[in-house]
């Protein structure tokens, strides 16, 4: 039985976040694991996705090696592995997998329907996989397939558009004031799920000046550092609000910190985004001369009005992967007829040379090459309906029994693969 693409997936779908996190790989761990892939299973080509939300194995053999995946992974980790079972999603059939792919690089997968990160993540894994040999002609068909594939799907749907995320919709909405700012200096209020993700997505959108604020002087102190930001202590708070032109709050508190006596002293226009349920930000902020306030259900209402787009859009996405995968299907399949159509042009082209041999001699110089052009065209015509028929064969799926018809009828066996 011939390569195909299989795939074996942990992600959040099926494996809570204490699990990921254990199976969370570094750009070194991976490496590790291309080389015992080569060494202890043979594999050839091979792409690992690592995440905060999955860790995924592409790869290609014959066989069914999961079971042994699984086993390298825990190793890697210094885990067991049957801390692992239950968790695995595995694809051993190559459209399904290949699919899969597709649909995973593109977004279709991810927690934040059409999340743009993650196209990103899979042009990394790739490069990592290409660093170390591992990506043969297969994969890179693959890979650069579905670079294009994610072209056509922001050129022709909405499936990426908009903020489908509560940071993404908060920051689209900031940066949307930023440019009548000189220079806003930014608080991060809150550093729990929704804060820290806040304090991400500024940091990927390059955005400066921003000042981290937690209860817990530790996690802001960590990420501060993480992300190159400021960090200013809870205690300071009331001291120091006015200092800063944006608030960004989800703080979880039963009652409002952040009220308009607290900022009756600011010197600027003030915007408050107030990300928390029950609110840390008093609504009332926003009958002081300006302030600007702005409140979960607004921003949720611009994430709503994101998420039905890309969700209308995901028969589009759908059909691109479909359309696309097709060919790839098709020209993989073609690929493994290259070896028996090469053959079998040798053997036919090696019948024509010992013939051309035997009567050559008597010929004049003009006449050889008449016989030559002669038998070179006939050799064309016979050729083609094998290769016809094999392409043929290839797209109903008995390429196979084919193959092997057309080797044992010119014992193909012992003709060699010439250029």
């Amino acid at each position: 039985m011939s390569e195909r693409l299989q795939s074996l997936s942990l992600s959040y779908k099926k494996a809570p976040f204490e699990i990921r996190e254990k199976l969370t790989l570094s750009e070194g761990e991976i490496k590790d694991l291309y080389i015992k892939f080569k060494d202890v299973l043979g594999i050839k080509e091979s792409l690992i996705i690592s995440t905060c939300n999955r860790t995924e194995v592409y790869f290609r053999s014959a066989d069914d090696i999961s079971a042994d995946l699984i086993r390298l992974l825990a190793s890697v980790k210094a885990i067991d592995s049957s801390e692992l079972e239950g968790y695995f999603e595995v694809n051993t059939e190559e459209r399904a997998a290949l699919t899969y792919l597709f649909e995973v690089a593109l977004g279709l997968h991810s927690q934040v329907v059409g999340d743009q990160q993650i196209i990103n993540q899979v042009k990394q894994a790739y490069q990592w996989a290409a660093d170390m040999d591992m990506t043969g002609t297969y994969l890179h068909r693959v890979m650069h397939t579905i670079f294009f594939a994610n072209k056509r799907v922001v050129q022709e749907t909405e499936f990426h558009d908009g903020a489908a995320s509560t940071s993404y919709a908060t920051i689209d909405l900031m940066q949307s004031i930023l440019p009548a700012m000189a220079h806003p200096r930014i608080l991060v209020l809150g550093l729990g799920e929704m804060g820290e993700d806040v304090a991400k997505t500024l940091f990927e959108k390059d955005i400066k000046n921003v000042t981290l604020c937690n209860r817990s002087k530790e996690k802001a102190e960590a990420l501060a550092e993480l992300y190159q930001y400021d960090y200013m202590s809870y205690f300071d708070l009331i001291n120091r609000i006015s200092e800063f032109d944006i608030i960004i709050s989800s703080l979880r508190l039963m009652q409002p910190i952040i009220t308009k006596s607290v900022l009756s002293k600011r010197q600027s226009i003030t915007y408050c985004f107030d990300l928390s349920i029950p609110h840390s930000i008093h609504p009332e902020v926003a009958e002081l001369p300006g302030v600007v306030f702005y409140g979960l259900d607004e921003i949720q209402q611009i994430t709503d009005e994101s998420i039905d787009k890309r969700l209308a859009a995901v028969p589009a996405v759908k059909g691109i992967i479909e359309e696309l995968v097709e060919d790839i299907d098709t020209w993989s399949k073609e690929l493994q007829l290259s070896p028996t159509i090469h053959k079998l042009k040798n053997a036919l082209e090696q019948i024509r040379q010992e013939e051309m041999a035997k009567h050559l001699k008597g010929l004049t110089e003009e006449e050889a090459k008449k016989v030559e052009k002669i038998t070179s065209g006939m050799m064309q015509k016979i050729i083609k309906m094998p290769v016809l028929q094999l392409k043929a064969a290839c797209k109903r799926g008995e390429a196979e029994e084919l193959i092997d018809f057309i080797t044992d009828l010119f014992d193909l066996e012992k003709t060699s693969i010439k250029a």
